[in-house]
């Protein structure tokens, strides 16, 4: 474990090692500064509202919180599933993935959409030697007889084999031109770095307000995603899902219809997937309406205390944040977060982002409602 040291050289809170795919919205590098926040507060029962790779839930079980992780995403599920509910030594599945290591290469489905070599120009995300290891490891994992956990732990094993022999920069949106290095080393999968969980925790895939609905927590963490605040050029409102659209494919094995130069899912289309807390439009009265649904999610948790990420990129000004929390309790506490120089401040109230040199930097909230 990592451990955060005060001023006077003691150690105040150990943060677990997590693991965890290339992710853009990852929290690995400021889950110090979480653990942080939330230390002192007299919390058990926690939700990760917005799950992503994982790496929150992960930490938040292994310290030893009753962790509900939740995500809209079929593979953040999948992640969850095998690192927050598994309650087997990790060297059980030492034989499943050994199994799977064994098999025989075909060319199948994903070979025909994903797989590429030197002699073809087409940008691919993989080396067609790693996809026809892919095919069939992943039609034998739909073969074999696994529990919802075992399965879980396959998949995220295939996963994480995956991630370290792909060619991108870390999403699925588009394709490195020249083969990264990492491309042409062999997929072999691994036991992921699973621990034996005593919690009674709990994975839930789903719209976020169906989640929070008539459910109690004495800590709830949200990490939405950021609609941009570039006005001239707006996201894809659906960053995440199209950004990962593979390791749908690859939790699901649906062999879906594609489109696109880069293969990317029939549902993963912006107007069928849309996120409320992406949207870069204003409503009528001139609100941005990925503000509006933060204020909604933030006043219907049932939740003492609510811990917020938010990037200087997103919609909202300082401001705006601080009377959504105002409007539903008080804040306790706010810190700033310099990705590039990891440095962590106070915050500093203003009607704008204190990045106004264009820095990318991380915020969070801790509140406590009303």
């Amino acid at each position: 474990m990592n451990e955060i040291i005060d001023l006077f050289g003691n150690v105040k809170i150990k943060i677990p090692k997590t693991e965890g795919i290339k992710y853009a919205g990852s929290k690995l590098k400021i889950l110090p500064y979480i653990f942080d926040m939330i230390s002192g507060l007299e919390v058990d029962n926690v939700l990760d509202g917005f799950s992503g790779s994982t790496r929150v839930s992960q930490a938040f079980a292994k310290a030893g919180f009753q962790t509900t992780s939740s995500d809209i995403a079929v593979w953040s599920e999948t992640l969850a599933k095998a690192y927050i509910l598994n309650t087997k030594q990790p060297k059980k599945y030492q034989e499943l993935i050994d199994h799977l290591n064994s098999l025989k290469s075909y060319e199948g489905w994903f070979s025909q959409h994903y797989g590429g070599s030197d002699k073809k120009s087409e940008k691919k995300p993989f080396q067609i030697k790693n996809t026809m290891k892919l095919d069939a490891i992943r039609d034998e994992i739909d073969k074999l007889n696994l529990d919802e956990i075992e399965k879980s732990v396959a998949l995220t094993s295939l996963m994480l084999a995956l991630d370290s022999v792909d060619n991108t920069v870390g999403h699925y949106a588009a394709y490195l031109a020249e083969w990264s290095p990492r491309s042409y080393n062999d997929l072999k999968l691994q036991v992921p770095s699973l621990f034996q969980n005593i919690r009674k925790n709990t994975v839930l895939k789903g719209d976020v307000f169906e989640i929070i609905q008539n459910r109690v927590y004495d800590l709830a963490y949200f990490d939405p995603p950021y609609g941009s605040n570039n006005e001239k050029m707006p996201p894809s409102r659906v960053r995440y899902n199209s950004y990962y659209h593979i390791w749908t494919s690859v939790v699901l094995n649906d062999k879906p219809k594609l489109f696109g130069k880069v293969n990317r899912r029939e549902d993963s289309r912006d107007e069928v997937a849309a996120s409320v807390f992406e949207e870069f439009r204003r409503d009528e009265k001139g609100c941005f309406i990925a503000m509006q649904a933060i204020q909604k999610l933030i006043h219907r948790t049932n939740s003492k205390y609510i811990l917020l990420s938010y990037s200087s990129g997103g919609r909202a000004t300082k401001e705006e944040l601080f009377d959504i929390i105002n409007s539903a309790g008080k804040l306790i506490r706010a810190l700033e977060i310099d990705y590039k120089k990891n440095v962590m401040g106070q915050m500093r109230w203003t009607n704008e982002w204190v990045n106004s040199d264009g820095k990318h930097l991380e915020y969070l909230f801790l509140m406590e409602k009303y």
